[in-house]
């Protein structure tokens, strides 16, 4: 744990393993606490004219839930992802191609946004893609009495007054992406950045451990 101001600065346990799947051209999975996602990238390949773009990649983000098809929540959550994956990856080395991510929701249990966008920079370093930053992603709830909770279960974000997540590039710690909900103040926003920014210390040090361990043993 660690302070940032009134707030604690506390993150469930990580965990992640890249290279799980062979059809795809990067995979990984990603854990926080009771919340895990699996993440596949396809590409870059051809692209359908209709969606082709002459002086970049496009880039497609699936997300799949655990039962039933997809909804508004999936399709907002995809809008997100997909944001950060072109802030982060170099499309411009990669003109009229596809890249293709697939997020698989395997257990929910809080922080589902943050999980789906961990897992998606793992797998896109997997798969060796062109990327000017890393970025991680961390979810905060406002509780009824202001207390700011990092890394919330699902039982904290049900009995929550606000919930934000953040997409956190790893060159300077900026905001690369931001989702919203409930009712909040500006300062309670500012706050929630600051502490995210804190927090993204943590993850970006996980993806370091994770991607040494992997390395270390391929060598």
């Amino acid at each position: 744990m660690e302070d940032c101001g009134a707030t604690t600065v506390s993150l469930r346990e990580f965990g992640c393993e890249q290279n799980l799947l062979s059809r795809p051209d990067g995979s990984a999975s990603f854990v926080q606490g009771n919340t895990s996602v699996l993440a596949a990238v396809y590409g870059p390949a051809e692209v359908k004219i209709s969606k082709e773009i002459y002086d970049r990649a496009t880039v497609e983000v699936i997300i799949q839930p655990k039962v039933g098809i997809s909804s508004v929540k999936e399709r907002a959550h995809e809008q997100c992802v997909r944001e950060s994956c072109e802030a982060s990856l170099l499309l411009s080395l990669h003109p009229r191609s596809s890249l293709t991510l697939v997020l698989q929701e395997l257990h929910n249990d809080g922080a589902l946004l943050s999980c789906h966008l961990n897992a998606a920079c793992m797998a896109m370093m997997d798969a060796g893609l062109p990327m000017s930053r890393l970025f991680c992603a961390v979810t905060c709830a406002i509780q009824v009495d202001g207390k700011i909770i990092t890394d919330p279960t699902a039982a904290q974000e049900a009995e929550s007054r606000a919930l934000m997540t953040f997409a956190i590039d790893s060159k300077e710690r900026q905001v690369m992406m931001t989702t919203t909900k409930g009712s909040f103040s500006g300062q309670e926003m500012q706050q929630c950045i600051a502490v995210s920014q804190t927090a993204s210390e943590k993850i970006f040090a996980f993806h370091r451990e994770s991607l040494a361990r992997r390395y270390s043993k391929s060598v």
